[in-house]
């Protein structure tokens, strides 16, 4: 839908001209996350406080123009698309951490604070905010809240969801909730804070977070363990996590990802069938060495071919960086070949993973689809991507129903079509059948929170036919 002049007039009045924009080139950028999807909304508007974003959403709602609210854009679902057009709300002036207290153990941000950013300034107090997401030099708070974002070290640390104390949210019609408390316990009532946390926008905007804070240990070391298949990496992975020992983190690579990676950032990654890297933390290097030892022990009873431990942080950081850049070295693997999010990012219970990997493979083999197979796989937390040509519609089609038969698989063995990335337009068509007892619910709360159904529009629940719908890539057929 096209705006009119009037309608722009009011909008810049609230956030002066240079928080909108309506030209072309920013609104052909703003039509963007990192999915594979695109959708130009009409105009960009970037408020600088939760009052503009009232004001904002009183003009959206007064003239049923669709709201779609956007941190970084490096969600790998759709979630930020503006496939109804409308607004684009951009957070990113709303960057301010506006009070640390170490003492009751919590910090409160604006939506807009990106993840890193926000753990420097925790580290001068000792503490952190754990979930490490892969976007973590670019990704903004706000949205890993609104997509319930995590990373390597949930299977110790957990989500975001489990850091969120309150916030504070704008309604479609304006209205300003502050929901949840700044203290530890809070047995009141209805949990507006965590129903908001993985709502993709769909039910209010979300601009003030009120983190808990967790201490930041003294001390870790990894170790990169080396198999001659992915199946037994995930069968040593599931071995430690049973011994038990839960690590920091641990991170499963097979041999397309080392190959990409390899290729790509010069060979950081020794030549294997498969890879783990598991970090373990505490506050002591005792504790350090007793956790390695168990690793190494574990790994070679599962008959690992080798173990490489470090206590070096220069090493440690080769191989983090080298785990971080798969997606991106995937793309330049193949010439002519993208890689693209799909079934990008399921999760399975972590007894699983080996069965969920050795599936995976024989999906991909049987569609004559080149997929990688890596992830967080100590919490379950499996990515698939695959590498398609963009521009071929039988490559699309194939690439679809590898994705479907893999989400397919990923719900028999027990598990979710998403673990941390969100639902947004790629996974919708899936977790409407996985969630199929509870869809009347939450298209109800949708009903009740959003009565005109401008808040991200479309998306997940509400989503209705093929997946390849909005393609960024020039397929004809799918455009």
């Amino acid at each position: 839908m096209a705006l009119d002049e009037k309608i722009l007039k009011q909008l810049e009045a609230v956030v002066g001209k240079d928080g909108i924009s309506t030209s072309a080139a920013v609104l052909y950028t703003y039509g963007f996350d990192a999915s594979v999807y695109h959708s130009s909304p009409d105009v960009v508007v970037q408020p600088t406080s939760t009052e503009q974003v009232s004001e904002i959403m009183k003009i959206a709602y007064a003239n049923g123009i669709p709201v779609v609210p956007r941190g970084a854009g490096t969600g790998l679902c759709g979630a930020a698309v503006p496939i109804m057009g409308g607004i684009c709300l951009a957070m990113q002036k709303m960057n301010r951490i506006l009070n640390v207290s170490v003492k009751d153990l919590w910090v409160d941000v604006e939506a807009g604070v990106v993840y890193n950013d926000l753990n420097a300034e925790l580290a001068k107090y000792g503490f952190f905010f754990p979930p490490s997401p892969g976007s973590g030099e670019a990704c903004q708070v706000g949205g890993m809240v609104a997509t319930n974002a995590s990373g390597m070290r949930a299977v110790k640390y957990g989500a975001t969801r489990d850091y969120v104390l309150g916030l504070t949210f704008v309604r479609a019609n304006g209205d300003i909730v502050r929901c949840g408390t700044r203290t530890i316990k809070d047995a009141s009532g209805y949990q507006l804070a965590r129903l908001m946390c993985g709502s993709e926008g769909t039910l209010g905007v979300i601009t003030e977070i009120t983190f808990k804070l967790t201490t930041k240990p003294k001390k870790s070391a990894s170790a990169l363990v080396t198999f001659g298949s992915v199946v037994q990496a995930g069968k040593c992975i599931s071995a430690i996590i049973a011994k038990p020992l839960i690590p920091a983190s641990c991170e499963l690579l097979d041999s397309t990802s080392i190959e990409a990676v390899n290729k790509a950032r010069g060979h950081p990654l020794p030549d294997a069938e498969a890879i783990i890297i598991v970090e373990v933390d505490g506050e002591t290097d005792e504790v350090i060495r007793r956790d390695l030892k168990v690793v190494e022990e574990v790994a070679a009873e599962q008959g690992a071919e080798s173990v490489t431990p470090s206590f070096d942080s220069a090493q440690i950081a080769k191989w983090t960086d080298a785990r971080k850049s798969v997606l991106a070295s995937l793309s330049a693997l193949m010439p002519g070949y993208s890689c693209v999010s799909l079934a990008d990012d399921m999760g399975v219970p972590v007894s699983r993973v080996p069965e969920a990997v050795e599936k995976f493979q024989a999906i991909a083999k049987k569609n004559n689809v080149i997929v990688a197979v890596y992830g967080h796989a100590s919490d379950g937390n499996l990515h698939s991507k695959m590498l398609l040509k963009v521009g071929d519609a039988d490559e699309w089609d194939r690439g679809i129903k590898t994705a479907d038969e893999i989400f397919d698989a990923s719900i028999s063995l027990g598990g979710t079509v998403t673990g941390e990335h969100g639902v947004g337009i790629s996974k919708a068509v899936k977790f409407q059948e996985e969630r199929k007892t509870e869809l009347d619910c939450i298209l109800a709360i949708k009903q009740a929170m959003d009565p005109k159904n401008i808040l991200n529009p479309g998306k997940a629940a509400q989503w209705r036919g093929t997946v390849k719908r909005n393609l960024r890539y020039p397929c004809k057929e799918y455009m």
